[in-house]
């Protein structure tokens, strides 16, 4: 610090001395010697703070000072001088704020300018620029936001965004949001290219692989960490194993796949940011074929076992409803179009059909849907009934479906019988 260095203060509260009615803030240049630290003295700043005797302008309504300029941008060198000088102003601004009475006109006003301050200071740190609408980086389809109002924060350096004075853009694959000035510090691809080239989940619970294996590294921006938190926390990744920094690790919370498909376990586990996004776009993908992975489960949870057979007979449905005009007219399939596997198989899952499984919604809105559809074929479309079969062993009875639950169909030629007398010594009569 020279000794001819001049630190410009701003007095942020309107002057109480009598005689002044301009009403604007007053701006007192202090020279500091090169022995001492640049400050602002309080007796000149705030005179009522040491007068005797308080004016009657005290009651009167703080100058907010509007009419500074406070959102131009600097020119030159000036831009250093004027961060340091608006610092000192807003640690003032604070401190007057707490001496002033509680929930006093003259409080809010400091606040408000308070606020002015802050956004002036932000803006000169992160300048207002032409940027283009489209960014594409590590594969990520950035567009630039025009909200101003909405509260966000950075996903790289983990900071508030705000929009009223900053640029900030979205990925429109995986919804990352930073700061213009931090796209170009992102080391992390777009997890929607992941999800489009391989489809698939980690189905080891928790795989660690320590710490020493990372090289006490944060696994996606390599920067030192230990459990120890010095000189950076360490936070595991429940889904990966993977130990990361607090930057790219905020806490988040989300449902595990192995968890559910090894245990039927639902609760959440902490995950680290790319690990949220990740599960959170593959959440309604069918992807989990689960008698392969853990037949077992279907002998543990009846809820798979009932879920099963809805789709099993809205499978032997479809065809009817492909044929028919009415159905078609009627658009009955559509009533599946969010989970349109289950017209397409019945054995693939995605982990949105699990959970909805374990809280029950999806048996309740599924054999609404059965009933529907059951009630198409069989009572309201001519066309439908006339496609039913005949038990060609008794030949007694109703006509038969399929899907019904008393009947059995024959797997080379779909023949359909009571179920009481298709037993393992008879055989299909159409295919002897």
């Amino acid at each position: 610090m020279t000794s001819d260095k001049t630190i410009t203060a701003f007095v942020l509260f309107r002057s109480q001395c009598e005689g002044r009615s301009s009403g604007m803030c007053e701006i007192r240049p202090l020279v500091s010697s090169c022995n001492t630290e640049p400050r602002l003295l309080l007796s000149e700043a705030r005179p009522e703070l040491f007068s005797g005797t308080r004016n009657s302008s005290l009651d009167r309504t703080m100058d907010l000072g509007l009419a500074e300029d406070h959102f131009s941008r600097p020119n030159g060198s000036l831009a250093e001088s004027d961060i340091e000088n608006l610092k000192i102003a807003i640690e003032e601004c604070k401190k007057l704020i707490l001496e002033l009475p509680e929930h006093s006109e003259r409080q809010k006003d400091t606040v408000v300018k308070l606020i002015h301050l802050r956004l002036k200071l932000q803006e000169l740190k992160d300048p207002e620029e032409d940027e283009p609408n489209l960014r594409i980086v590590l594969e990520h389809r950035f567009s630039k936001e025009k909200s101003k109002s909405v509260k966000q924060t950075c996903d790289k350096c983990s900071t508030i965004i705000w929009g009223l004075i900053q640029t900030w853009y979205t990925c429109t694959g995986c919804y990352y949001r930073c700061h213009s000035k931090c796209m170009n510090l992102i080391t992390k691809a777009c997890v929607r290219s992941k999800v489009s080239h391989q489809s698939e989940y980690e189905l080891s619970i928790c795989p660690e692989i320590g710490l020493d294996r990372q090289d006490y590294r944060c696994a996606e921006c390599r920067t030192p960490i230990s459990l120890r938190g010095v000189p950076g926390e360490a936070r595991q990744c429940d889904y990966v194993g993977q130990y990361y920094c607090s930057t790219c690790h905020w806490n988040d919370t989300a449902i595990i796949p192995a968890r559910v498909i090894h245990n039927w376990e639902f609760e959440p586990r902490k995950v680290c940011r790319s690990s949220l996004r990740y599960l959170a776009l593959m959440m309604s993908r069918p992807v989990l074929k689960l008698k392969e992975i853990n037949p077992l489960l279907f002998n543990f949870v009846e809820e798979l076992v009932e879920i099963r057979k809805l789709r099993q007979d809205i499978l032997l449905m479809k065809p009817y409803f492909i044929t028919c005009k009415e159905a078609m007219e009627a658009r009955l399939l559509l009533q599946l179009q969010d989970r349109q596997h289950f017209v397409e198989n019945d054995d693939m899952y995605s982990l949105q059909d699990l959970i909805d499984i374990s809280s029950g919604r999806l048996s309740c809105s599924l054999t609404e849907i059965h009933t529907t559809f059951a009630k198409h074929i069989k009572l309201d479309c001519e066309r439908c009934q006339a496609k039913g079969f005949v038990c060609e062993l008794c030949k007694e009875g109703d006509i038969l479906f399929p899907f019904d639950s008393h009947t059995s169909v024959c797997h080379e030629c779909s023949a359909v019988f009571h179920r009481f007398v298709n037993s393992a010594t008879a055989s299909c009569l159409n295919c002897a």
